[in-house]
């Protein structure tokens, strides 16, 4: 029995592999994002812990150049705070970007492949009435011979 062959095959196999590509770049940029997002909480995290340790210095006796000192780092932790935010938010915009390519690859993968099945299914139906025609022309001949040899 002949096999079936997609003459777009060479076609459906660029798109996989654009689809594959546009995958791997929403992965490196969701990797991003977590690490970010992991940073910030982070930050976040030492920042309320430096809040706490400044109230309990602002009981009994106060030295002013500490306080200063630790409002002074939780000042700069609140600015890389507000910076991985605004990262972050750079992030989000270009990864919905991605998923959109993505998307577009996937619809144009998908879009192949269907031709793909249409073609096969038509092969089949093509390959199955070759089939039948060959096996009523054996049984023309074998009731012909049957006649043939009957007289």
């Amino acid at each position: 029995m002949p096999k079936f062959r997609f003459q777009l095959q060479a076609v459906l196999d660029a798109r996989l592999r654009a689809e594959r590509e546009e995958h791997r770049r929403v992965a490196e940029l969701e990797a991003s994002r977590r690490r970010l997002e992991d940073g910030l909480r982070r930050r976040q995290s030492q920042i309320g812990e430096a809040r706490s340790q400044l109230r309990g210095r602002l009981e009994g006796r106060i030295d002013a150049s500490s306080l200063r000192g630790q409002a002074n780092a939780s000042l700069a932790e609140m600015r890389d705070a507000q910076r991985v935010v605004l990262e972050l938010a750079g992030i989000h915009r270009r990864l919905e970007a991605l998923r959109e390519d993505l998307r577009a690859a996937s619809r144009a993968r998908r879009t192949v492949e269907i031709l793909k099945e249409r073609r096969f299914e038509a092969w089949r139906r093509e390959e199955d009435r070759r089939e039948q025609a060959e096996l009523d022309e054996m049984a023309v001949i074998r009731g012909s011979r049957r006649t043939v040899e009957s007289l």
